[in-house]
């Protein structure tokens, strides 16, 4: 009889505890997916969502009607003109901010991300992800105030995974060109939005997705575009000017190295022009002209992600660095004949100066960054020696730059601080909280005539930091 009864309370139980808890699950809602991300202890979030076998269609621009600013300047790609993170347009900037910190001219909505503003002719160029449409969206907006101009997307769906969007867009000629999360190549017609051509680096050339989404920002060169896919070719140049965005060469890929999340940049040494690029495994040299690989080396790799850019230094010398322990490193590269043989300089442990995402300035013989072990800014000697950090001020894996001999540093939560930048010493002039309640704000700054465009996940604000 005991156990007949048992047999009946038991089970009731359980269905009672389910729809209990049931109910307390849907009374509390869905969690904030915004977490704080723990630097080194990131879980990759596996993409569950379905391999796409045809590349997307393009969509139509679709047109509000209003008019580009009538504003000077530009930024027209990832670090600004000069590739650099340094502005040098000439536009006196303000030492000192109001108690408020410096004026908010405006602020707009994003999907999630870390995508980063290019501008160029008083409009802001920025690829969004739309995430109610599951679509990549390249927005133009007004440098004035932030009211969209034109927008166009195209479909791709994408699971969440500290964000969608990662890159900063190039403006050259009459063309936007954007590379999204998932290797999409894309060319918008800057003044229309109308789409011209894209690429799918994952189908046509066997790029593989990286962790956490393509971060790499498009480099235009010579006419030219360069980007890596890192599947059947390393890197490739691209006319982007054509309608068929006809390969005008791509590089052999003999060790098979995938894409990362680093950027390309141009050097010139031993009278020959060449793009660097830090692949998965290692680091390589290819000529500008015809796609040769002119040297290699697995002497520098970072095993979790790459993301800094190298950083070229006078000399031959080329530094990289990398988050997750993977510390620092400088290239030096030498004439041996007709070829270019490479080795190593000096080599950092990640206490001494390590990136996880940012990549360091080179500034009046200095190199300039956040190190992520303490999350301190640091300035470095060329020998890799510390001359100075922040000490107690922390940044976490937040961006900076050089404008008017000043640094902006922005942190994790979208406090800036403006300091001197001189390798005399750490010399903070003023700080302010310029984006209210923010997270995760690691999008690369952008600087035009005295405004500097920031953003963290959710958001982009516009600031006047121009000298009154």
């Amino acid at each position: 009889m005991k156990s007949t009864i048992a047999g009946i309370l038991i089970p009731g139980v359980f269905v009672v505890v389910a729809v209990a808890s049931l109910v307390l699950w849907a009374s509390i809602g869905p969690l904030d997916r915004v977490e704080k991300r723990i630097v080194g202890l990131d879980n990759v979030v596996v993409d569950t969502t379905p391999v796409i076998l045809v590349a997307p269609v393009l969509g139509e621009p679709i047109r509000s009607g209003v008019e580009p600013a009538d504003l000077p300047g530009t930024w027209p790609w990832f670090r600004g003109p000069n590739l650099d993170a340094i502005c040098d347009d000439g536009v006196p900037l303000s030492r000192q901010w109001p108690i408020k910190g410096p004026p908010e001219l405006w602020s707009i909505d994003l999907g999630e991300g870390y995508a980063a503003a290019a501008v160029r002719d008083g409009c802001v160029y920025v690829l969004d992800y739309d995430e109610e449409a599951s679509a990549d969206t390249m927005r133009c907006l007004s440098l004035a105030n932030g009211t969209e101009i034109w927008r166009n997307s195209y479909p791709v769906p994408i699971v969440w995974n500290h964000g969608m969007s990662r890159t900063v867009s190039a403006v050259v000629d009459q063309f936007v060109i954007s590379l999204g999360p998932k290797c999409h190549v894309v060319c918008w017609d800057a003044a229309t939005g109308e789409a011209r051509w894209l690429l799918d680096l994952v189908l046509d050339y066997g790029a593989t997705v990286p962790k956490w989404y393509a971060g790499q920002c498009p480099l235009i060169d010579n006419g030219r575009l360069i980007v890596a896919p890192g599947g059947d070719a390393l890197l490739m140049a691209v006319d982007y000017a054509s309608d068929s965005a006809e390969v005008i060469w791509k590089s052999e890929n003999p060790n098979s190295w995938v894409m990362t999340h680093s950027s390309i940049v141009p050097m010139e040494f031993a009278g020959r022009r060449m793009y660097v690029y830090c692949g998965r495994g290692g680091v390589a040299g290819v000529a500008a002209d015809d796609g040769e690989i002119l040297w290699e080396t697995t002497d520098w790799k970072v095993d979790m992600a790459t993301s800094p850019s190298p950083v070229i230094v006078p000399g031959g010398r080329i530094f990289c660095s990398g988050g997750y322990r993977s510390g620092a490193v400088m290239l030096q590269l030498k004439e041996d004949g007709r070829k270019i043989g490479v080795e190593t300089a000096f080599r950092l442990k990640y206490r001494q100066f390590g990136s996880e995402q940012q990549t360091p300035i080179l500034y009046d013989g200095h190199l300039y960054g956040i190190r992520q072990q303490g999350e301190q800014f640091v300035c470095l000697d060329l020998e890799g020696n510390e001359v100075w950090n922040s000490g107690t001020e922390k940044f976490g894996a937040a961006p900076y730059m050089i404008a008017d001999g000043l640094l902006f540093v922005l942190n994790d939560d979208g406090l800036l601080t403006l300091a001197e930048a001189t390798h005399a010493g750490y010399r903070p002039l003023a700080q302010a909280q310029v984006i209210k309640d923010g997270h995760d704000s690691w999008g690369p700054m952008a600087m035009v005539a005295g405004r500097l465009i920031v953003r963290d996940m959710k958001r982009m604000v516009c600031l006047d930091v121009a000298k009154k």
